[in-house]
């Protein structure tokens, strides 16, 4: 399983890699297409293709330092690295969806002549296709390997596709109308559209960072644990994720039955952990408490060989989401 991980770590680094060595070509393809037409529209382009860059540097090293073994000062990891970087992905896309805006009213006001804009567009075509490309790769390869910096690095790079697109619209109708407002109309459009989806980059981050709880994984757990509950796991409750980068630490606590000596208690424990890693995460890290049954539970034990069973068996309960996030267990009042 370590090894498993290590090697999802080296393909994430060796992906990235990509990511910044295509957002170098690109970025350099742009600024060809601006000196080419003049087209602000392009040099906004052309701009937001040096955050790529930075970004995609910064989302590389932050990717190299989270693959770092634990040590002494970071018992946990270096995976929080992810969501600083994460953090600021999502403002330069604010910044940059703020440019083109600011730089598109400009234009609507102080308009000026295009130069073969055919060659422009031929130039933009191309390097939206490849960035929609490269950042829908890296983003299915982030959700994958619950990797938030590949996420988010593939969500910016399908944004500029998105803005590139927008930019395309407008040179095109600009290239047979001669309406040399539309281009910065279309670009103001754009610029709105990046600047929401790096407002939701920066919200998720910051959740990351500052451990808010994940209610949709949450409930897929909650799902997995009711279709394959066993006898001996009573309740559960006091559920809690949080997240290292691609690592998820799972907390909870597991009642089981009182007179379990240990080693079984262990087993019911081990048991756990192997079902939520098989069908959530491989690379899950579990810290599971064992609580022992009350007279309570007795009513909703589907235990029925219990030894030492006090009172009959009523009704099964299917472990309820509020319950089980909460420090409340199950019973049937």
């Amino acid at each position: 399983m370590l090894q498993e991980k290590e090697s999802q770590l080296r393909e994430n680094i060796r992906l990235q890699l990509l990511v910044v060595f295509v957002g170098m070509v690109l970025m350099g393809a742009k600024f060809v297409a601006f000196f080419v037409t003049s087209s602000n529209a392009i040099l906004t382009d052309a701009l937001e293709s040096i955050i790529n860059v930075v970004a995609g540097g910064f989302s590389l090293y932050s990717l190299v330092l989270s693959s770092q073994p634990r040590d002494e000062n970071h018992p946990y990891g270096h995976g929080k690295i992810e969501f600083i970087a994460a953090t600021l992905e999502g403002s330069l896309i604010l910044v940059a969806g703020g440019v083109i805006i600011f730089k598109s009213v400009y234009n609507l006001f102080s308009p000026h002549e295009l130069h073969q804009l055919d060659l422009g567009i031929l130039l933009i075509a191309i390097t939206g296709l490849v960035n929609y490309v490269v950042g829908y790769i890296t983003e299915r390869r982030g959700q994958n390997t619950n990797s938030m910096v590949l996420v988010a690095g593939g969500k910016h790079l399908k944004t500029d596709a998105y803005s590139t697109v927008g930019i395309l619209v407008g040179l095109i109708l600009l290239y047979f109308t001669g309406m040399v407002w539309l281009d910065s109309v279309v670009a103001i459009i754009f610029g709105g559209i990046i600047c929401y989806t790096g407002y939701k980059i920066l919200r998720k981050s910051v959740a990351g960072i500052m451990d808010e709880a994940d209610y949709e994984l949450l409930k897929r757990i909650v799902v997995v644990l009711n279709k394959n509950r066993r006898d001996n796991w009573i309740d559960i409750h006091n559920l809690r994720v949080i997240k290292y980068g691609s690592t998820l630490h799972i907390d909870c606590h597991l009642t089981v039955p009182w007179y379990l000596n240990v080693q079984q208690a262990h087993d019911e424990v081990e048991a756990l952990g192997t079902l939520v890693r098989s069908k959530i995460d491989p690379g899950i890290e579990l810290f599971v408490h064992t609580d022992p049954c009350i007279e309570a539970s007795c009513h909703i034990c589907s235990k029925l060989e219990c030894p030492v069973r006090q009172h009959t068996f009523k009704e099964h309960v299917e472990w309820d989401f509020e319950k089980v996030i909460s420090d409340q267990k199950h019973s049937l009042y």
